[in-house]
């Protein structure tokens, strides 16, 4: 009978711990949807989270078809500059009607091309002066991404995909055998980017904060604030450049891209995003380095993980530049890892390097003609 006891107490104890997990784990899901619900109340920026993660997949699908790759050189993807082309074009469009988001979305789309373009044309001839050479085409993109603000939400967005378009030709080493690439998946990820939006339709209304008007900090009428913005970039991109020529960085590119995305409209703007960017990252890349071994064996459940990812970033822009930072962070490890970096201490860079650009871009903002907030 005694042992009878003692297994009827120990079931009952395994049954209360089971409620009691349960309960937990109940009490965790409803707290973190009413996170989602508290940061995203009308579901529109998950529609685009959403919209992000399928354009990028009806591009990378599209472009590897038998059909368009038949057609290109050997060694470049048209599904990764098509889905490149494609998602980041989707991130800086935010229109309300599905008219103007096409249109926009189109020209974000041939400012990518155009920029890839370029590093296709010229990037051999700059790769001729040694390491660091070919960086010095993503210092024009820097300046561009900067100065082409003037021109409000649509210009920053084509200064941004001109950067990406470089980017994606560093990335790749396109050569100018490679322009007919570029010229394929421009038509794969206008059609990618746009089909998604036009389905999305009136569920979506864009968030944006509103534009702040900025001046020189000490009256220097000559320099414009856009071109401030697009010196700042490009001179904390140029020291990158030296750097990675004098002691060679793992991955100067991200050191790169994360001066030119703090770049801010005011010094106190710059500073915040430089704040929140090493944040997220600092949080974002560690997360990465622990999934390794999922990337290893499972690379399915890792590119799920990612779209997820992708989700947050959307619902965290523009307010929460640290989430958006981090969740990126996170997906550049990962997807790094699954399609075969499985360097550490490789992958462990891209935390440092973005400090470094972040420290730079702080520093450019400073000291290169700063701006200040106009008020009122």
């Amino acid at each position: 009978m005694d042992d009878e006891q003692h297994i009827g107490d120990a079931k009952a104890r395994l049954t209360d711990s089971a409620a009691l997990l349960a309960r937990s784990g109940a009490r965790r899901v409803r707290g973190a949807l009413a996170w989602i619900d508290r940061v995203d109340p009308g579901t529109h920026r998950r529609i685009k989270g959403l919209r992000l993660v399928t354009a990028y997949g009806l591009a990378a699908a599209l472009g590897a078809l038998h059909d368009v790759t038949q057609r290109v050189p050997m060694g470049v993807s048209v599904g990764a500059l098509a889905g490149g082309f494609a998602l980041w074009a989707s991130v800086s469009e935010a229109r309300t009607t599905r008219y103007e988001s096409s249109r926009d979305l189109a020209m974000l789309c041939i400012a990518a091309a155009f920029g890839a373009l370029t590093f296709a044309l010229f990037g051999p001839m700059f790769r001729e002066l040694g390491r660091g050479g070919a960086e010095l085409i993503l210092v024009t993109g820097a300046f561009f991404a900067g100065y082409l603000k003037r021109f409000g939400l649509t210009g920053a967005g084509i200064g941004s995909q001109l950067y990406i378009g470089q980017l994606l030709g560093y990335g790749m080493d396109l050569s100018p055998g490679d322009a007919s690439a570029i010229l394929i998946a421009l038509p794969v990820g206008m059609l990618a980017a746009i089909v998604p939006r036009v389905l999305s339709g009136p569920a979506e209304h864009p968030a944006l904060l509103p534009a702040l008007a900025s001046e020189p900090a000490y009256g220097r009428e000559a320099i414009s604030p856009a071109t401030a913005m697009g010196l700042q970039a490009a001179c904390g991109a140029l020291v990158v450049v030296a750097l990675n020529r004098v002691f060679g960085l793992a991955e100067s590119a991200w050191a790169i891209t994360a001066c030119v995305y703090v770049v801010a409209t005011s010094a106190v703007g710059t500073a915040d995003r430089v704040r929140r960017r090493i944040y997220g990252t600092l949080v974002g890349v560690p997360l990465g380095l622990v999934c390794l071994p999922l990337a290893e064996h499972w690379p399915l459940v890792v590119w799920g993980f990612s779209a997820l990812a992708m989700i947050a970033y959307a619902m965290a822009l523009p307010e929460r530049y640290d989430i958006a930072c981090g969740a990126f962070a996170f997906v550049l490890v990962v997807t790094l890892a699954a399609s075969g970096v499985h360097s550490v201490s490789l992958l462990a860079a891209r935390a440092w390097e973005t400090l470094l650009g972040g420290a730079l871009g702080l520093v450019a903002s400073r000291v290169l003609f700063p701006l200040k907030v106009v008020r009122g």
